[in-house]
């Protein structure tokens, strides 16, 4: 670049100093970044709002941590659910802002499902019984959003799962090797419209609701609902919240078909990322 006799830009340097950190950390809390920046937290507060409203970062519901938006980074995620996370993340929070009940985003691995976002209670007798964390592996034939995905996936992918649960002798992997089983349990979410979590698994003392979130065959992963098992059943909170529910589900749905997102790639087809040689 040419050598232009002109001051630079301080608040602009700090900004892109905020980014620059970010993208080295891939998430920070607002007191992370202060250490690794020495701005201050009023500033730097300001700073991120900023880069907010311009799309470059985004904020994790189930910690706080800010993020470098995917869309504007520069490195490949690791895989489609970073993606995921980000689209989802903002629907999420509308949708527990209307019901006042946590959701939970799942995305599938290779057999169980992994918790890749959430968001804490509006209904203040709630907190008592905390969210499973980000990276918790649910079971899929006992928890609601692998039941979903097994519903929904596609048959030689469903298989693959069952097959990898039945060379593993752990509670719940019996119901791989029962294929009338596992047959109803595909059969009842689908007329139903949803998933339920098996009454004996009892992790947390919740329970849920789940649907896929789903493009063309493929299953991205599963959004739920979820709640202290002792406040209603499962057919209750259905009746009440699975319209919305299925309303969050389409919306993420419909933002990663505009975004490009595809399951098994890295990034959705001509994203910056792409189009570098």
């Amino acid at each position: 670049m040419r050598q232009y006799q002109v001051k630079t830009i301080a608040a602009l340097e700090r900004g892109l100093r905020v980014l620059r950190t970010l993208q080295e950390m891939r998430a920070a809390s607002l007191h992370d970044l202060h250490l690794a920046t020495g701005i201050p937290k009023a500033t730097l507060t300001r700073i991120l709002h900023t880069c907010h409203r311009e799309g470059l970062v985004w904020q994790r519901l189930a910690d706080g941590a800010f993020l470098p938006s995917v869309s504007h980074h520069w490195r490949a995620p690791q895989d489609h659910s970073e993606w995921l996370a980000e689209i989802a993340s903002p629907v999420m929070e509308e949708l527990c802002e209307r019901v006042m009940w946590p959701s939970v985003l799942t995305v599938p691995r290779l057999d169980y499902m992994e918790t890749i976002d959430t968001n804490s209670p509006k209904a203040y007798f709630d907190e008592v019984v905390p969210v499973a964390p980000v990276g918790f592996r649910s079971h899929v034939l006992l928890g609601a959003s692998g039941r979903a995905y097994l519903s929904y996936c596609p048959d030689r992918e469903r298989e693959a799962v069952l097959r990898r649960l039945r060379e593993h002798d752990a509670p719940g992997n019996e119901y791989a090797h029962d294929t009338e089983w596992v047959r109803r349990l595909i059969q009842t979410t689908r007329s139903r419209g949803y998933s339920t979590r098996a009454p004996e698994y009892d992790v947390d003392g919740r329970t849920s609701i789940a649907v896929p979130i789903r493009l063309d065959a493929e299953v991205l992963g599963c959004v739920n609902l979820t709640w202290r098992k002792t406040v209603m059943t499962a057919q209750e909170a259905a009746r009440r919240y699975l319209a919305d529910l299925r309303t969050a589900a389409q919306r993420i749905e419909s933002e990663a078909a505009r975004a490009g997102l595809q399951p098994g790639l890295s990034t959705p087809p001509g994203s910056p990322v792409d189009a570098q040689p």
